[in-house]
């Protein structure tokens, strides 16, 4: 086979591999390139599995191909240069995606090509459409075996495009709990109250442990997330942070004397996006349904 022959028959079975990944048999390999002599199929599969990309199955006396790395670049390899040149500006813009108008002014491609691009990307799977929390309408492209930055996800507190309002009370209220038992643990602690003091902070990855080991949460929880709700407890007055000597941050709960004033009880200390949120843009405080149902309380 000719160097161009060889590339093209390499793209179209790692294709019908993508599409697949559980696995794909000799059979597979044949239809996706059914030109191809029987001699020369068995060099071609020959040359993928020394060149690493498969690994091979026994399946019910059938043998099953099976990617082992799902490499982008080296299946875009035989694609042509529009697809390169958009592979590229997909590629270089990581997790945080890029908008298909951005494309189209980096690439000069016309629409309909570049929609026609995208779509044979998707369908490979090398690349995938991401909604932005910021723009519910608002796509941006990304290569497939990447998770969006969140950014664009919104995080934990955030499931299909949706603020989950609930979720961050039960999360409040479990790290409270955490905090208030810490601290009713060692309230009456023999060596005196200074000592008992300082034992009854927490660190907040002391406290994602405890969230993580109750199975309360669908997704994975970081510290970062923990962070916020602590956050959170100290904006309500019900715990306090300080730091160590070692710099570490370590929060306890506290006892309010009285109700804590409504300033403090604003949407805006536990939103992740505050720092996105302006009077003029895509988000901002007089659009926000969480900032109306606070001042209708």
């Amino acid at each position: 086979m000719t160097e161009n022959k060889t590339d093209d028959v390499t793209e179209r079975i790692l294709n019908a591999a993508l599409k697949n990944p559980k696995g794909i048999s000799d059979k597979d390999m044949a239809a996706a390139v059914p030109e191809l002599s029987s001699a020369e199929l068995v060099a071609a599969i020959n040359k993928l599995l020394q060149q690493g990309y498969f690994d091979l199955f026994n399946q019910g006396g059938t043998l099953i191909y099976k990617l082992k790395n799902k490499d982008s670049k080296q299946i875009i390899k035989g694609s042509d240069n529009e697809e390169k040149i958009v592979f590229g500006l997909i590629e270089e813009a990581a997790n945080k995606g890029i908008w298909i108008r951005d494309i189209r002014n980096q690439s000069n491609l016309p629409i309909t090509q570049l929609t026609k691009i995208l779509k044979s990307l998707e369908s490979k799977k090398i690349i995938k459409a991401v909604k932005s929390v910021n723009a519910s309408k608002k796509k941006v492209y990304m290569l497939y075996n990447l998770e969006p930055d969140r950014s664009i996800s919104g995080g934990a507190w955030y499931q299909d495009q949706d603020f989950e309002s609930e979720f961050v009370d039960v999360l409040n209220r479990q790290c409270l709990k955490f905090l208030q038992q810490r601290a009713d643990k060692i309230r009456n602690n023999p060596r005196g109250p200074i000592v008992g003091r300082t034992q009854s902070y927490a660190t907040a990855a002391e406290v994602q442990k405890y969230i993580t080991d109750l199975g309360i949460s669908k997704v994975k929880l970081e510290v970062e997330d923990v962070v916020t709700i602590l956050n959170t407890l100290i904006y309500d007055g019900k715990a306090e942070s300080t730091l160590y000597p070692d710099g570490s941050r370590v929060y306890r709960a506290i006892e309010t004397l009285i109700p804590p004033p409504g300033l403090v009880q604003v949407p805006c200390g536990l939103c992740p996006l505050i720092h996105k949120c302006f009077s003029t843009g895509l988000i901002t405080p007089k659009d926000c349904k969480y900032m109306s149902e606070w001042l209708e309380q």
